[in-house]
C-alpha cells in the first residue's frame, strides 16, 4: 500500500519546480500500457498545457484536486471557451470530469498545486487531430501570451 501523504505531495512538487515544464507526474499504475492510469500530477503556475482532447471513448479524465488551486477550461473545436470553473482542494468545487472528444486544458493558480488524475490507458501520445489546431504549441513563442490569457479568466 502506498500513502500519499504531504511528504510526497513536496517531493512532487520539488521535481515539477526542477522541470522544464514545471510539473511532474507520480504515476501510481505500473506501466504506461497499464490499463487505468492514476497519478498525481504537479504543476506549477507557469507550465503550460496546450488545449487538446481525447478521441478515444474510453478515456474520459478526471481530475481530483489534492493541494493548491486549478483551473480548467473546455472549449469548442473552433477555440471558444465553452466553460470555465476553479477548483482547489479546499473550494466549493474540488474535481471535473472531462468527457473525451472534448477540447480542455487546466492552468495551475498557485505554487504546489497537486492534483490525482484518472482515465484510461494504455499511454499514447496526443495525435494532431487531439490537439487543438488553434492553441499554440508547448515552448512556442505564443504560448506564454496564451497562458497568461487563460489564468486571467480566473482573476478577480
Amino acid at each position: 500500500m502506498l500513502i500519499i501523504d504531504q511528504q510526497l505531495l513536496d517531493q512532487v512538487t520539488e521535481q515539477a519546480k526542477l522541470s522544464p515544464r514545471l510539473r511532474k507526474n507520480f504515476n501510481l499504475h505500473p506501466t504506461d500500457d497499464f490499463c487505468c492510469h492514476r497519478l498525481l500530477n504537479a504543476m506549477e503556475p507557469d507550465s503550460y498545457i496546450r488545449p487538446h482532447c481525447h478521441l478515444d471513448p474510453a478515456k474520459d479524465e478526471s481530475m481530483v484536486m489534492v493541494r493548491g488551486r486549478m483551473g480548467v477550461i473546455t472549449f469548442d473545436g473552433a477555440g471558444n471557451i465553452l466553460h470555465k470553473t476553479l477548483i482547489a482542494a479546499a473550494g466549493s468545487a474540488v474535481a471535473v470530469d472531462i468527457p473525451h472528444g472534448v477540447f480542455h486544458t487546466v492552468v495551475s493558480l498557485e505554487s504546489g498545486t497537486v492534483f490525482f488524475e484518472a482515465k484510461a490507458g494504455p499511454y499514447l501520445p496526443l495525435t494532431d487531430a487531439e490537439k487543438a489546431p488553434w492553441a499554440p504549441d508547448e515552448g512556442s513563442a505564443d504560448a506564454k501570451s496564451c497562458l497568461a490569457g487563460l489564468k486571467a479568466l480566473f482573476e478577480g
